[in-house]
């Protein structure tokens, strides 16, 4: 045989016996994936809502532009005022803005403004007692109650430990199912979520609605939200 023909069945062998990266890598995942469980598990606990966000706002209608403003501003720093009274709260000025009015044929026939206020707090009474106040001159917008945030970390602290219990009770289900000695865990990730009712609806009364008379503060129940924690992963059964 010719040393040029051994050459070129030397090549033959080697190519045949050549195999692409990309084969290699998706063996060896395949290898990995060999008896590869995915699992999730979650912990769940209803907590009491303890904070609660309202919003209040007022509005107005005037000629002149400047006049609007003053009615605004003094609605608000008298709203603000007002609040600095009740420890308890937090408030804060919310969004504020007028507009001008046209009538049919375009032409401009005066301004409307609105100004709004924001409340926070944990002390519902004392939130209660404010919003009545607020309602002689101003209108409820929003209400609802939220988990405080360090409550719901402190909660969720707490079901990360429960969650990862029951991933591990499920692993072992799993390694005992398909007749395992043991597991390795590849991966693993810890979500949490929550879920809150929607707010109780509260009765809306303007200053009109509501005339010099003395407006009832409202009792307020802010209700339970859900708080889970859930952990998904992968684990390889020997």
């Amino acid at each position: 045989m010719c040393k040029a023909a051994i050459v070129l069945l030397g090549l033959v062998a080697m190519a045949a016996a050549w195999v692409p990266p990309a084969a290699l890598a998706h063996d060896a995942a395949a290898a990995l994936a060999y008896n590869t469980v995915e699992l999730q598990a979650e912990a769940s606990r209803e907590i009491a809502n303890d904070t609660l966000h309202a919003t209040l706002f007022v509005e107005a209608n005037d000629a002149d532009a400047a006049k609007l403003a003053n009615t605004l501003n003094r609605t608000m720093n008298d709203a603000l005022k007002m609040a600095a009274g009740f420890k308890a709260v937090r408030a804060r000025s919310g969004g504020n803005n007028s507009y001008p009015v046209y009538d049919r044929n375009q032409r401009l026939t005066g301004w409307r403004g609105r100004a709004e206020i924001r409340l926070e707090s944990r002390d519902f009474q004392a939130v209660s007692a404010l919003i009545a106040k607020l309602q002689e001159q101003m209108k409820l917008s929003s209400l609802s109650f939220i988990v405080d945030p360090d409550t719901r970390r402190n909660t969720e602290n707490e079901l990360i430990s429960d969650a990862m219990k029951a991933f591990r009770g499920r692993a072992d289900i799993a390694r005992m199912a398909l007749g395992g000695k043991g597991y390795k865990l590849r991966r693993i990730a810890i979500n949490t979520s929550g879920s809150a009712p929607p707010p109780r609806p509260m009765m809306r009364m303007s200053a009109s609605a509501a005339g010099a008379a003395e407006v009832a503060a409202q009792q307020f129940e802010g209700g339970l939200s859900t708080v889970t924690v859930s952990v998904s992963g992968a684990i390889e059964v020997e």
